[in-house]
């Protein structure tokens, strides 16, 4: 439920988008808006479909197939996460990042992505760990959410930029053709502005869903990392955070604007949860 709280905060703000859309659709072909709005939401069922992930998702990510050395290493790490959950093979394809940071996503319904510098470094009981966290996404549904969340932000984000190139537009006709006429530059003006009035509404739907979204994600990179030590990687997965705090060096004590915009907690902070609750798994077991 928290996971899909920034789609239902996404909903007026594309209610009122998909409504400003809906008015030339409506006049073009006579559709009525309940069914546009039904249209658009069904559409985003397409982004789940494998191959249209692998085909079109991942190169728009810049992921790639990984090559016959990357491959053999990712099954390597790979199978011990499979016999922890007994989940079939084909479920879920794993792509490689070429990047020079030590890192790794999971994003639509079946993605795993692993950057190249990720590959090289860790071990592959650490990769293992990190592959257990970002299948943990899935598993939460944790990349649903966040993908609905981005297909019903997409008109607005259109209208908001429209919109700008529109003010833009009517302060570069102003400047050059009405600026002899003080009512022609009053109204020119009275339109930028109430352009950018429209876009600003559309930029501040988006902020709350952003804001909102940052603070879900914060809370699904903590269930990751428990599911994570419930399948029994913890530790490798702990010894693959530290690992990224050596290669980043200390991380400077965020302001609250910072923490606003952080969609990740601190790897610090992550180590330190992680650590705790293999202690009290410990403690448990004996």
């Amino acid at each position: 439920m928290a996971a899909i709280a920034p789609a239902f905060a996404m909903l007026p703000v594309w209610l009122l988008a998909l409504g400003v859309i809906w008015v030339p659709v409506h006049l073009a072909w006579n559709v009525s808006f309940p069914v546009f709005a039904a249209l658009h939401l069904a559409s985003v069922v397409l982004l789940f479909l494998r191959p249209l992930q692998v085909f079109a998702l991942a190169p728009l990510l810049g992921a790639r197939r990984p090559t016959v050395e990357e491959q053999s290493r990712l099954d390597a790490a790979w199978q011990p996460v499979l016999e922890r959950t007994g989940l079939p093979a084909r479920r879920y394809v794993r792509m490689v990042l070429p990047s020079d940071d030590l890192n790794a996503f999971a994003c639509g319904g079946h993605l795993v992505v692993v950057t190249s510098f990720a590959l090289e470094a860790l071990p592959t009981d650490e990769l293992s760990g990190v592959l257990a966290h970002e299948l943990s996404h899935h598993l939460g549904l944790h990349t649903v959410a966040l993908t609905v969340s981005h297909w019903l932000s997409m008109p607005a984000l259109l209208l908001a930029r429209v919109g700008f190139f529109l003010q833009n537009v009517a302060d570069a006709a102003t400047s050059s053709f009405a600026s002899h006429s003080a009512g022609l530059t009053a109204l020119g003006r009275m339109v930028a502005a109430l352009l950018t009035a429209v876009s600003w509404i559309f930029i501040g739907g988006l902020a709350i869903g952003t804001a909102l979204s940052n603070l879900v994600g914060k809370r699904s990179e903590f269930q990751a990392d428990r599911r994570a030590v419930e399948m029994g990687f913890g530790r490798h997965l702990s010894q693959a955070l530290r690992r990224v705090l050596a290669a980043t060096g200390p991380e400077p004590r965020p302001t609250l604007r910072d923490r606003l915009a952080m969609s990740h907690p601190s790897a610090r902070t992550r180590v330190a949860r992680i650590e705790a609750q293999m202690r009290v798994r410990r403690s448990m077991a004996r």
